[in-house]
């Protein structure tokens, strides 16, 4: 590239008012100076509200502009609460994402909005066939509409429809100044136009076109992808929602999004994930104000708690088959039933959850059962913990198993742990990393579930 290359870019105002039916194309000409014919290798640039009047896209009454960027939305992507209202940010049909699709009640006629053109892309590509046919030259067309930018003060023109030009110069894999590779730098050389053809068009003035010469280089003979090449796909984009609607969304899927995973990679878990997914466990409800929960967090890689979780898991395996013994169960089914605690033995980290009656726990005569009803209290808010926690895990993307064998051998688990009587164990809870991804889980219907 020539550093030393200039452009030159030029405003053409008109007092023209533009409407439908209207020719841009002859009103553009008619605004070049003699000195200032169109040559091969310029580029015009066109507002977008120009085209769209011209296209017939223009509504009467202000009222209808709710309903207007309803039809012109796709989805919505953002709002924003603010003095003056609602803003709404919304991708388009085209996939541009702008606020209120782009409809516009600026420099236009009183009591009219604007919509932008159905398909920029389309209306470039006329333009720049009628402008070849009426002057003879190879020029681009960019046609611009005015956007915010995240994380920017201030709006700019962007190109949301172009023909004729290269939209995108993409110079990965090229050497920089310095002679190291470029890894991943594409360069939005369409909005770029944009951004200075704006220059040379105030916002308060009536100057729908500009003129750019000295990027002949990036005209191109055929029409070209066209502005909608510059549009990351959403399965690409980072920030496909804004934060509230962000925010709703994890909320509605955090419950169901949650499932089980018997599967791991040997990845560790980070401690910090544990405290974050517990700090959630401990915002369940408990019986009389009380904090009574408790988490055992055993780490395969710290060899202290490798060791004790092992030897816990061998204690809990020898009272099972001794249980399992005494109920008459063959050794090959004693195996099986043994089997399915393995998870727990594999898994990068394992917390064993309890509830401590200790810890707020209320005791009562032996009569009419008070006491069991107490434990029973503590154990449904111990199960509203542990699923707190295991949504914990989901949210940040790491998968877990429930796991209800230490349930089945309590006074080995407080023993084996040096606990006192008042732990009611909750069951063991295997996280890490899932192998692969879950199958989806049936379809379910409260109605199913209801008590008619």
């Amino acid at each position: 590239m020539n550093t030393n290359a200039a452009i030159e870019v030029y405003g053409l105002p008109t007092n023209h008012q533009f409407t439908s039916g209207d020719d841009p194309v002859a009103i553009f000409l008619e605004g070049l100076e003699s000195d200032r014919d169109l040559q091969d290798g310029d580029i015009i640039v066109i507002t977008s509200k120009v085209v769209a009047k011209c296209e017939g896209r223009v509504l009467t009454g202000v009222h209808d502009r709710e309903n207007a960027i309803a039809g012109e939305a796709k989805r919505i992507v953002a709002t924003k609460t603010h003095a003056r209202g609602v803003t709404t940010i919304v991708e388009t049909h085209t996939g541009l994402i702008l606020a209120a699709a782009g409809i516009d009640a600026s420099n236009t006629e009183p009591g009219t909005i604007v919509l932008l053109p159905v398909d920029p892309d389309h209306s470039a590509r006329v333009l720049r066939e009628r402008f070849a046919k009426a002057t003879g030259k190879n020029i681009g067309v960019v046609i611009t509409d005015t956007l915010g930018r995240a994380w920017r003060l201030g709006v700019t023109d962007h190109a949301i429809g172009a023909a004729g030009i290269t939209v995108l110069d993409d110079l990965t894999g090229k050497p920089d100044a310095f002679n190291r590779t470029l890894e991943m730098t594409v360069v939005a050389v369409a909005d770029e136009i944009a951004a200075a053809s704006e220059l040379v068009r105030p916002k308060n003035s009536l100057t729908p076109f500009a003129l750019i010469r000295g990027l002949e280089h990036l005209v191109t003979k055929d029409h070209g992808a066209g502005a909608q090449a510059i549009i990351r796909p959403t399965d690409e984009d980072l920030f496909s929602l804004g934060t509230a609607e962000s925010i709703a969304l994890g909320k509605q899927q955090a419950v169901t999004d949650r499932r089980t995973v018997r599967a791991f990679q040997q990845q560790q878990v980070p401690d910090l994930i544990i405290d974050k997914a517990i700090e959630a466990a401990i915002t369940a409800p408990a019986p009389h104000h009380s904090t009574p929960w408790r988490f055992l967090v055993l780490h395969s890689s710290e060899e202290q708690q490798h060791r004790r979780r092992i030897a816990l898991l061998d204690a809990m395996a020898q009272t099972w088959r001794r249980d399992l013994l005494a109920e008459g169960k063959t050794e090959e089914e004693i195996a099986k039933r043994i089997a399915r605690g393995n998870i727990l033995r594999t898994a990068p980290c394992v917390v064993i959850a309890f509830m401590d009656l200790a810890a707020g726990g209320h005791t009562y005569p032996e009569v009419g059962g008070r006491n069991n009803n107490e434990r029973d209290m503590f154990l449904v808010a111990g199960g509203a913990a542990v699923e707190n926690l295991l949504i914990g895990i989901s949210s940040q993307g790491y998968g877990s198993a429930w796991i209800s064998s230490t349930l089945f051998c309590p006074e080995t688990v407080r023993t084996q742990l040096a606990l006192p009587e008042s732990f009611i164990s909750l069951g063991a809870i295997a996280i890490g990393v899932p192998t692969a991804s879950p199958d989806q889980r049936p379809a379910r219907v409260a109605k199913d579930f209801r008590i008619i």
